[in-house]
């Protein structure tokens, strides 16, 4: 799979690399920025479920 993805990149093998280094980066900002904040609304996880006295 990931070779058939950096054969469709264009360039030489050091713009290949700098295109996918963009992609990863851009593919973590969104799950930082609208996946995770969504899921954690989502689910409920910052929710304490132990008593306090």
């Amino acid at each position: 799979m990931y070779s058939a993805i950096w054969r469709r990149l264009p360039g030489p093998t050091p713009v290949k690399a700098i295109i996918a280094l963009i992609i990863i980066a851009a593919i973590v900002l969104l799950l930082f920025q609208v996946v995770f904040p969504w899921l954690q609304d989502v689910t409920g996880l910052m929710e304490t479920t132990v008593p306090t006295e």
